[in-house]
């Protein structure tokens, strides 16, 4: 199974049960094919939780949902070591983060300290406890919820979390005629109870493998950071984009190559990525009641600043 029916075939199992977004399906998938995690913000009711499970049934993958709070402590999620009396040791019970996917929903209500356990995580997927490292699963991916208007007992997530997050997306309010056929699908019964796996972990691993291979040319290089640099040295910016977000730039584009059934990146690509891989990477001077927005608004018009390279060698 090539990387394009991958693609069809989840971003069908997505659209069975969140209508009406078809974007945000593509950019959902390009993330799971690239092996990076995703922070969902939006308001309740949305079909967060619906597109996290949709996802893992599709994929045949395990799913785990964690609800974070502020009384929720680190060892919660990555696991806790205790004395077994039968065995006359210690042993490591495993926690949640060992899964496919992990929900963690609201996880900006968790104090600072249970939101840096996941870092470990994301990065490196893999747990340390008492000196002794614990792999995840080679499928690993965190879909993080928060809630952008009730910000009221809320820890905003620091820096190097954000950045750790591969894109951040909003699906928003439906349209009227979207709305009406969420209202046809979901009268009877709920349609999530009919998402079957239509791939493998395997397919999905090997799908990764894949889209690494894709081509990038230097010009294409250069473009994507000349977007970086500029970034860094706008004066309404006062934190840039990492390198971290560099390379993230770089496999979207590869990603978004790979289910348009191309083995090479063009510009196209680039700019169909990377506001949703740098908004929230960067920290604007001054004060905005709407960061989300105004970020966004920044990152689009610094991307259009940029001079797209020719694809004469593409």
């Amino acid at each position: 199974m090539n990387i394009q029916e991958i693609y069809t075939k989840l971003k069908e199992n997505i659209c069975k049960t969140i209508i009406g977004k078809e974007e945000i399906a593509d950019k959902i998938v390009i993330c799971m094919l690239c092996g990076g995690h995703i922070l969902l913000e939006d308001i309740p009711g949305t079909g967060k939780t619906t597109l996290a499970k949709t996802l893992a049934r599709s994929v045949d993958g395990d799913f785990k949902r964690m609800q974070f709070t502020a009384d929720l402590l680190p060892s919660e999620l990555t696991g806790i070591r205790y004395f077994d009396q039968k065995q006359s040791e210690f042993v490591f019970s495993k926690g949640p983060v060992f899964t496919n996917i992990l929900l963690a929903d609201e996880i900006n209500r968790a104090t600072p300290r249970t939101q840096s356990s996941l870092l470990e995580c994301m990065e490196e997927k893999q747990v340390s406890d008492h000196g002794t490292t614990y792999e995840l699963e080679k499928l690993f991916l965190v879909i993080a919820t928060q809630n952008p208007v009730e910000t009221q007992g809320t820890f905003p997530l620091p820096e190097a979390q954000l950045d750790r997050f591969f894109m951040k997306l909003s699906m928003g309010y439906p349209d009227r005629e979207s709305e009406i056929n969420i209202l046809k699908r979901y009268e009877d019964k709920n349609p999530l109870e009919n998402i079957s796996p239509v791939v493998t972990k395997e397919d999905i691993i090997k799908a990764q493998n894949e889209i690494r291979q894709i081509k990038i040319s230097d010009d294409i290089a250069g473009y994507i950071t000349d977007i970086v640099s500029l970034t860094r040295n706008t004066k309404e910016i006062k934190l840039g984009v990492s390198p971290r977000g560099t390379i993230a730039i770089m496999n979207a584009s590869k990603g978004n190559a790979g289910i348009n059934g191309r083995d090479y990146v063009t510009p196209d690509d680039v700019k169909a990525v990377a506001c949703d891989v740098i908004s929230h990477r960067i920290i604007l001077n001054g004060f905005f009641t709407d960061k989300t927005t105004e970020n966004r608004n920044i990152t689009e018009k610094l991307i259009s600043q940029v001079p797209v390279p020719s694809e004469r060698i593409f």
